[in-house]
């Protein structure tokens, strides 16, 4: 049986079990925590706390695994998440490596790289394996998936450069990859192509908010090409009414894509985009929390005849599939 690594060590792909395939624990950038987090904000201890109640409650339900493709860009520290994790026993917590902007490189690499002031082979390459095969920052925590995004504003020459240097990255080590698209621009197309062009395997990837488009042919044609479709953006109406998103899965399953879909919500215990104002959010989108698949989605995919072997495709099967 294949493993996979989670925060607390590698596990068989058998015991993954429901899988929500696009959760982070907690969006706060570093930077902006050192520089701003005792503005009140941010209490660590509370919401540590706060985070083992949620998933708590989210394993409560029936979730054995949430896959958080939190990188750098959105925040990932990962000694926060060890702590989580280990109080949650019950959770795999599966964190990734890679980049995550919608316009340039980091500083960091500006000058490093390919046809830079430092003209050396992509060292992007070298420090995304590192964190899969050695683990992350010095934490042993390995990262089992890679991350990168392409949204409104197209394949920017810093969104090519990332993704290339996450597409040679899996063509290297063979772990799959997860992508932030912008449906509303097609932007999964282009990553497409350029993954197809790198040798990327398709079927290793999935088109993260693809859940925010209700447009069939482009969403049938994206799946086509082998790639899995994330229906994970579940509560954040703002994008798309779950009454939408429910239509547009079950008529991807009546259609035999079943196969090809995974579910999630893009939600966090804490994004450091709201600061302060993070605990009014429930008051504005208040679907979007773990809880929401499984409350409301599953009973009104079956009601609309979405089968129970269907909805183990979709959280249990295709993820497991994903990471073998």
């Amino acid at each position: 049986m294949p493993v996979v690594e989670t925060v607390r060590g590698p596990v068989d792909v058998g015991v993954l079990g429901q899988t929500l395939m696009h959760e982070h624990v907690f969006v706060v950038d570093p930077g902006h925590l050192a520089d701003q987090g005792e503005d009140g904000w941010w209490d660590e201890e509370y919401r540590v706390a706060d985070a083992v109640e949620k998933l708590r409650a989210l394993v409560a339900r029936g979730v054995t695994t949430i896959v958080d493709p939190t990188v750098w860009g959105i925040g990932r520290y990962i000694p926060r998440i060890q702590r989580v994790a280990a109080e949650v026993p019950e959770l795999n917590i599966i964190v990734a490596t890679g980049l995550y902007s919608y316009m340039d490189v980091p500083f960091h690499y500006a000058h490093r790289g390919p046809g830079t002031v430092v003209d050396i082979p992509e060292p992007m390459v070298d420090d995304f394996v590192k964190d899969i095969t050695e683990g992350i920052a010095g934490t042993g925590v390995k990262a089992a998936f890679l991350k990168c995004a392409i949204d409104h504003y197209g394949m920017t020459a810093g969104v090519e450069r990332i993704c290339r240097a996450v597409a040679r990255t899996h063509v290297r080590t063979g772990v799959p990859i997860t992508v932030h698209t912008n449906p509303s621009t097609r932007s999964g197309l282009a990553v497409v192509d350029l993954f197809t062009k790198e040798g990327v395997d398709l079927t290793k990837v999935v088109l993260g908010h693809s859940g925010d488009s209700n447009d069939l042919d482009h969403l049938m044609a994206l799946a086509d090409t082998g790639a899995t479709l994330g229906m994970d953006r579940f509560g954040l109406d703002l994008y798309n009414p779950t009454e939408a998103r429910v239509d547009t899965i079950v008529s991807l399953c009546a259609r035999g894509y079943a196969d090809r879909l995974v579910l999630s919500h893009d939600a966090a215990c804490f994004y450091d985009y709201f600061g302060h104002m993070w605990d009014a959010v429930p008051q504005i989108a208040p679907n979007w929390n773990y809880g929401h698949i499984h409350q409301d989605v599953l009973p009104a995919l079956r009601e609309k005849g979405v089968t129970d072997a269907q909805i183990e495709q979709m959280l249990v099967d295709n993820p497991r599939r994903y990471f073998s």
